[in-house]
């Protein structure tokens, strides 16, 4: 099956009909319809999977998914267009240009916390670089990847497109398959198992695998403000986003602060009993249930720690004292539990972050310029966010990705067109004025090899001095033609007169 599906998609790719522009305009306007046309029964697949709120969809995930396609939509014939580039003195009178063409058949394995957003829109990318694309949902959300395989035919071309379903011997046996590129989203330990199996195929890969992102609450800025906007970050669907904040680092002297505000905003958000809110989600299962209650044993709770098993519920957790070798700090967390590590000043958070792999995001709330600019300087992760977290994902300007262990490549918007094509370098030459070229030719000489040295050295502004002396030169030649066509014109005219 799995076979069958890549080699359809490949045939399907080879045809050449997804190369169009009209033809990638219509699949990410059917895509679209999709996303519009049944919203309803994807919000009540991720009830079933996730409980999630039905508020959350749409802003979680399906207006990423709306805003990338209408992106595409209005700027895909701007994307697909050669791109002129400047030319040096040897390619003055040639034309110099990049082409973003079609990679071929790209895999997209999905993730299962967001399931709709972390597997089309890598498609709506797909679609625009003109690809082909089997579509691996993950097997853990069950509800939403049997609806993307019952959908998905229904709006796109089945070939070209093609959903596969299953679980790791599935994977597995697409891994094993020839792809131009891979596209996975999820933890690093599988990450590196995809890249193994691209790399039996020499395929690029873009890797999206989260870690641990740090959130610094500085002394000097608003506490409550800052504690609002993380409590929003770390407990929307119920932790399980690979950007949400995964550990606070705060001076000792405000942890009590810090956890206060967040107990009080937890009863904002939530109420006395976040089990009856309709805000608050569920673990998605048993397995993710245990170890996220393995991670918590031995550490200190300052609020929540009360757990469902039968519901798979986790009552919003935050953990004080955590000390930097405890087993809570060795892994992505991807739940309700917030742990609080006290540092001294920012050289000690700055070392802290540094000291570990780097992660895709990363939170500073502060309102001193200079300590902004020394995070800003001294760190490095996918992306940096101060005084707010997980909105530059709904920013499709901004490239999304990881780096190091967090992940490879990037994508949103044109960044995910980019990601899925390759930019293919075109000159185009004349055969005339070939006395230009003999320099380059054997035999050579010294007076030959000044020549060529004079027009391969780069020059700063010559090239853009030469073309516009080339243009003025060829607009007095075409000037003098015409005149000379006037002429003969009117010598024609006199002597028949």
């Amino acid at each position: 099956m799995e076979k069958q599906a890549v080699d359809g998609a490949r045939r399907a790719f080879n045809s050449g009909r997804s190369r169009p522009l009209q033809y990638r305009k219509q699949q990410l306007s059917a895509l679209l319809r999709l996303i519009r046309e049944r919203q309803a029964e994807i919000v009540s697949a991720l009830k079933r999977d996730i409980s999630r709120s039905e508020f959350d969809t749409p802003i979680f995930e399906l207006i990423g998914i709306e805003n990338d396609i209408k992106l595409a939509e209005r700027n895909l014939a701007d994307w697909m267009a050669p791109q002129p580039v400047k030319k040096t003195l040897l390619t003055i009178t040639d034309d110099v240009y990049i082409k973003a063409e079609p990679l071929g058949v790209v895999l997209i394995i999905g993730a299962w916390n967001y399931p709709w957003s972390l597997t089309l829109r890598p498609l709506v990318g797909a679609i625009a670089a003109g690809n082909a694309a089997v579509v691996k949902p993950s097997e853990v959300s069950k509800s939403s990847a049997s609806l993307l395989k019952e959908l998905l035919p229904q709006y796109l071309d089945t070939e070209m497109y093609p959903v596969v379903t299953g679980g790791v011997p599935e994977t597995q046996e697409l891994l094993k398959q020839r792809f131009d590129h891979i596209f996975y989203t999820g933890n690093s330990t599988v990450g590196k198992l995809v890249m193994e199996a691209a790399a039996r195929h020499l395929a690029p890969v873009t890797l999206e695998l989260g870690g641990k992102s740090p959130c610094y609450i500085d002394k000097d800025c608003d506490i409550a403000v800052a504690c609002r906007r993380i409590t929003w970050g770390k407990f929307a669907n119920c932790g399980q986003t690979c950007i949400a904040p995964d550990y606070i680092l705060c001076h000792p002297n405000i942890q009590h602060r810090v956890i206060e505000e967040i107990r009080q905003t937890l009863l904002e958000f939530y109420g006395e009993d976040p089990k009856t809110s309709p805000d608050y989600g569920r673990i998605i299962n048993q397995h993710h249930f245990d170890r996220l209650l393995a991670l918590i044993e031995g550490c200190t709770v300052a609020v929540g720690g009360e757990s469902d098993k039968s519901q798979c519920y986790i009552t919003p957790t935050i953990l004080k004292d955590v000390l930097p070798h405890a087993r809570i700090m060795q892994e992505e967390i991807f739940g309700p539990v917030l742990p609080i590590v006290t540092a001294g000043d920012v050289n000690e958070v700055i070392r802290f972050i540094n000291e570990r792999p780097k992660p895709l995001a990363l939170y500073v709330f502060s309102s001193n310029k200079k300590v902004v600019r020394r995070m800003l300087n001294e760190t490095t992760s996918g992306g940096v966010l101060v005084n707010d977290v997980m909105v530059h994902y709904t920013i499709n300007a901004l490239p999304f990705g990881g780096v190091g262990n967090s992940g490879v490549g990037r994508y949103h918007g044109k960044h995910t067109f980019d990601q899925l094509s390759h930019h293919r370098a075109c000159l185009i030459k004349s055969l005339a004025m070939e006395r230009l070229n003999m320099a380059r030719y054997p035999p050579m000489t010294p007076s030959r090899l000044r020549t060529s040295m004079f027009f391969l050295r780069s020059r700063s502004g010559s090239c853009d001095q030469a073309l516009r002396a080339w243009a003025v030169v060829s607009s007095l030649l075409a000037l003098a033609l015409l005149i000379s066509l006037l002429v003969v014109l009117l010598r024609d005219s006199n002597i028949a007169a």
